[in-house]
């Protein structure tokens, strides 16, 4: 899965740290997350969205090179 994860990050100013206390998880999993090695759970990608007040779809696009 793509994803506009770091780019809307720095838009807003924060750190690694920062976005994952607002997620409440890890600073490992948000670069994981922006690096395309872990694709977030539902409500992760739900919180991920309110946080930055866009939609699911508007972060998250499947990577269609993975696809079978």
């Amino acid at each position: 899965m793509k994803n506009r994860l770091r780019e809307l990050r720095e838009q807003k100013g924060w750190s690694q740290q920062t976005l994952a206390e607002k997620l409440d998880v890890s600073r490992q999993t948000v670069i994981s997350i922006e690096l395309g090695k872990y694709d977030p759970s539902l409500p992760l990608a739900f919180a991920i969205a309110s946080t930055f007040s866009s939609r699911i779809e508007d972060i998250f696009t499947p990577d269609v090179r993975r696809r079978s």
